[in-house]
Order: structure tokens, then C-alpha cells, then sequence
């Protein structure tokens, strides 16, 4: 199976406290008002994805996104839509809602940030590298990857 690493970076403040969002940007400084994000200093927004993860997630395909903090693995998993424009230059956005801005990697999202355990934010509070892995769920059965 294809897996896509995103790199990014912790930082102080961090809350993942949003009920519907969560969100990695490649911004290097986020306020205490940034309560969807969770990680800062991205290697990649949605503009720099594969073309072939991009078919992918305009086909409607599943997605499942992993959150690798310290070992520990936290998984989220949403689906692409045919109106996804995947163009923003600098953030990657999963919703639980159905809305599609620029920055929108996934809709219908089964968690947010703020569905992330206490543990884990704290760690996510740390200036260090973490990584995120965007792993089609059905890719094996997709035939039409570039």
C-alpha cells in the first residue's frame, strides 16, 4: 500500500480543542486562538500532494490519516470528494462536515483535533518532529494511480 509522510513540528500552543477540524500547516508560528491545529512547520499542504493521491481523493476514495506522536498512532479516517481543490499552498485540513474549501484534504472525518487524548496534545506541545501518513484506504482496488 502507498503511504504519504507528512513531516511537522510541535508547538507551545497547541490545544486541539476544535470540534470539528484539525488541522497541519507549514506556517512556523500559530496563536492559542489556533485551536484545530496540531502541527506547525509542515513538510507539505494539500497543494504538494501526488497527482495520484489527489485522482484518489477526488474519486471519493478513503482516506485514513495517521498522527505518529512518540510511537503512538492516532488515526482518523474521512473520504475525498469530487469537489475537493486541493490547492492551498500552506495548510492540510480534515473535516467531520461535508464543506470543501482549498484547504480540505478529507470530509466526513470520524474525529477532530480535539478528539486527540490529553497525552498525546501535550507531546504535541513540544518542540520536536512528528509525522503524519495519509494512507488510501481502498488504493489496492483504485487501478487508476498515475
Amino acid at each position: 500500500m502507498d503511504v504519504f509522510v507528512i513531516k511537522f513540528r510541535g508547538h507551545p500552543n497547541i490545544s486541539a480543542k476544535h470540534k470539528t477540524t484539525l488541522q497541519i500547516t507549514k506556517d512556523e508560528h500559530i496563536t492559542k486562538r489556533a485551536d484545530c491545529v496540531i502541527g506547525v512547520m509542515a513538510s507539505h499542504a494539500v497543494k504538494d500532494l501526488p497527482e495520484w493521491l489527489k485522482i484518489y481523493l477526488r474519486s471519493g476514495g478513503e482516506l485514513i490519516l495517521e498522527i505518529v506522536v512518540t510511537g503512538e498512532v492516532f488515526r482518523v479516517s474521512g473520504r475525498g470528494s469530487p469537489e475537493l481543490k486541493l490547492s492551498h499552498s500552506t495548510d492540510i485540513v480534515v473535516r467531520k462536515s461535508s464543506y470543501v474549501d482549498s484547504r480540505t484534504l478529507m470530509i466526513n472525518a470520524d474525529k477532530s483535533a480535539a478528539d486527540i487524548p490529553h497525552r498525546l496534545v501535550n507531546r504535541l506541545r513540544k518542540i520536536e518532529w512528528f509525522e503524519a501518513r495519509l494512507l488510501p484506504k481502498n488504493l489496492v482496488l483504485w487501478d487508476q494511480k498515475a
